[in-house]
């Protein structure tokens, strides 16, 4: 068995790749580091780094056990973090947002629930924007996110909301003399687009590259927010698929929409960080879906 010490001093090594770095993160001397990296060698029988008098890199037995210790070490990490959580109880501070006029009352609720099963633990509340809803729950300035499915590289929780999607178009455009249109219209007209750091599988999910018969789609420009999205729509700048209660929350004069027959309904519910899994952010989603029973 290997000693916490020499996986720790191994694994800072192999990502540092620099004795002095090592030394520095670990509070030791570069001997001790270089010490216990002989020593795990000479238990292995082969080096795991090559070292040169400039450069220090990891050989590929050295590249192998660092990707298989690694998310041990994490999950062994993450086990401890959760035995603290639950031996202290739901206490802290939990940092909640929501995306979108529509999800705000499905935050407040659980919001309201969560503060009477666990009063010891501050909520803080705030509205996320759409440019920085990945970073936020990166960075940990959000802790959970009520928002819109899919959310690639994210935990989500149960749908809370469910909606229909319809086509948002300039008011007098051709499509609004429609009772209801096909997915295979957005081939036919340029398709406004979302910011470049929202996730792929997002923008796959609104704005797909092509309809489900297989014909590509125009994209047209991009906007920044969700408000410029629309407003790009209402200029005729191009269409939008969105979900059909952006007619309640976004409500404009120039932007007319259209129900689409044959897409799927739009999802949200609670994202989050699975490393961030806390114990209370697993009570503030239980605390949701309690609190929105569809």
């Amino acid at each position: 068995m290997l000693e916490r010490y020499e996986v720790e001093t191994f694994l800072t090594l192999a990502e540092e790749l620099h004795f002095g770095r090592t030394a520095e993160r670990l509070t030791v001397s570069t001997g001790r580091v270089s010490h216990i990296v002989k020593k795990l060698e000479r238990r292995i029988g082969a080096p795991l780094f090559a070292r040169t008098s400039r450069v220090v890199r990891l050989t590929p037995i050295g590249r192998q056990l660092a990707d298989e210790l690694a998310p041990l070490v994490a999950g062994m990490d993450e086990a401890v973090r959760r035995a603290t959580d639950a031996a202290r109880g739901v206490t802290g501070t939990l940092r909640v947002a929501f995306l979108g006029e529509w999800t705000a009352p499905v935050l407040l609720r659980a919001v309201a629930l969560f503060g009477e099963r666990h009063p010891d633990c501050r909520v803080e509340v705030h509205e996320a924007q759409l440019s920085t809803t990945r970073s936020g729950l990166l960075d940990g300035s959000t802790d959970v996110l009520i928002a819109s499915y899919p959310f690639d590289g994210m935990t989500t929780g149960p749908a809370l909301l469910s909606e229909d999607r319809v086509l948002a178009v300039a008011a007098g455009h051709p499509l609004t003399r429609e009772r209801s249109v096909s997915l295979e219209v957005l081939a036919d007209h340029p398709v406004v687009q979302y910011p470049t750091v929202t996730s792929v599988e997002f923008k796959r999910d609104r704005t797909p590259e092509r309809t489900p018969s297989g014909r590509a789609v125009p994209k047209g420009p991009a906007g920044n927010t969700f408000s410029e999205m629309l407003s790009l729509v209402a200029l005729g700048r191009g269409v939008l698929p969105v979900g059909e209660h952006t007619r309640r929350y976004y409500p404009r004069p120039d932007v007319a929409y259209v129900p689409i027959h044959d897409a799927p309904p739009i999802e949200r519910g609670p994202v989050w960080l699975a490393s961030n899994t806390t114990t209370r952010v697993r009570e503030f989603v239980r605390a949701a879906t309690d609190a929105n029973p569809r």
